[in-house]
């Protein structure tokens, strides 16, 4: 299996269309975080991201798999099955609800019951889905434009003009819930 860690995802996949199972493994460890990390961020429920996350690799290992070298990597590919799953599996959950959902380790939760933090998760949530994937891949995920703009399948000025997009209406957003926060806090101040 060691000498399989150190084949490309191209090479793998060929080998699993040859029935090497070794091969899906080392797959699945290498993309399964960074696919679950994407769904849970995307949806904002961890049992959707975990869904998602063993459906990608169903569609991979099923016969016919569509993946073609010639058109990108495998992880795009992998991402772009992700992208399509979500898009016909949006949950139908109040925002209010989606820090409970996505909470995990206890440092996590914590981080999510911080007021701002949880009013920013809600903002990211309420984004467009091409405007909160630029978001995810870029500022949560931390990966560079170039890589959103592969795992994205579009140019990387496309990345960064969803992004500019995105932070403005995420510091929109923000600045109007802060707004109705100050405002909340001084009418209860009032005798």
């Amino acid at each position: 299996m060691t000498s399989l860690k150190l084949r490309t995802d191209e090479e793998l996949y060929r080998r699993i269309r040859n029935g090497d199972q070794e091969s899906v493994a080392v797959l699945y460890e290498r993309h399964r975080e960074p696919l679950y990390r994407y769904a849970l961020h995307m949806s904002g429920n961890r049992s959707t991201a975990e869904e998602v996350t063993q459906e990608v690799f169903l569609r991979l290992i099923a016969p016919g798999g569509g993946f073609d070298d010639q058109r990108g990597s495998l992880e795009a590919y992998l991402f772009g099955i992700a992208r399509n799953l979500l898009r016909r599996m949006r949950p139908a959950m109040s925002l209010e609800q989606a820090p409970e959902q996505m909470a995990e380790p206890d440092a996590l939760r914590d981080l999510l019951q911080d007021e701002t933090t949880a009013a920013l998760y809600r903002a990211v949530q309420e984004l467009p889905d091409a405007y909160r994937e630029a978001v995810v891949l870029c500022d949560l995920d931390e990966r560079s434009y170039e890589e959103a703009a592969r795992l994205m399948d579009c140019p990387v000025g496309t990345v960064r003009s969803r992004l500019y997009r995105a932070r403005a209406l995420l510091g929109a957003k923000l600045r109007k819930a802060s707004g109705r926060e100050l405002a909340r806090e001084q009418r209860d101040r009032l005798p």
